[in-house]
C-alpha cells in the first residue's frame, strides 16, 4: 500500500519499473489521493491512471482543467452512472465520445448524447441504441 503522497510521486516518476508498477496498481487511503492531488497537480493523470483510486477520487477529478486528467477518468471501467452523465456535458468531444462508448452509461444520458453537437458521438449513441426513437430505463 502506498502510504504518502510523496512516496506516490517518487514511485511514478521512479527509474525502476517495478515502482512505477506500483504507483499504477497499489491502493492508498482517500487522504494520500486527496494530498496529491492537492498538492502535486502535475501528477492528477498519473492518480486517475491508478487502477484502485476511489470513486470519490475521480469524482473530483472529472472538472480538472487538463484534458489528458479527464479523458483518463472517462476511461475508468468503474465509472458510475451519475459520474458519466456529468463527463456527458464536457465540453470536449473525445471524453463525449468516451461517455458515449462506456458500458455503464445509462439509457438516460445515452438520449441526452443523441442530440451531441459532433455527428460521431451521435452516431456511437445510434449504434448503442439500435436507432430506437424511445428508449427506456432498463
Amino acid at each position: 500500500m502506498i502510504e504518502t503522497a510523496e512516496e506516490f510521486v517518487r514511485l511514478r516518476n521512479s527509474p525502476d519499473p517495478r515502482e512505477y508498477r506500483r504507483a499504477v496498481m497499489e491502493e492508498a487511503p482517500f487522504q494520500v489521493w486527496k494530498e496529491v492531488v492537492d498538492r502535486y497537480p502535475e501528477e492528477r493523470l498519473w492518480v486517475a491512471q491508478n487502477k484502485t483510486v476511489p470513486l470519490a477520487v475521480l469524482e473530483t477529478l472529472i472538472d480538472d482543467p487538463d484534458i489528458r486528467v479527464r479523458v483518463m477518468v472517462a476511461m475508468k471501467r468503474k465509472l458510475s452512472p451519475g459520474l458519466l452523465e456529468r463527463l456527458a456535458h464536457d465540453a470536449h468531444e473525445s471524453i463525449r465520445m468516451r461517455v458515449a462508448r462506456h458500458r455503464n452509461t445509462s439509457r438516460e444520458t445515452l438520449e441526452s448524447l443523441r442530440c451531441d453537437a459532433w455527428s460521431e458521438v451521435r452516431a456511437t449513441v445510434e449504434d448503442r441504441l439500435g436507432g430506437q426513437a424511445d428508449v427506456s430505463p432498463p
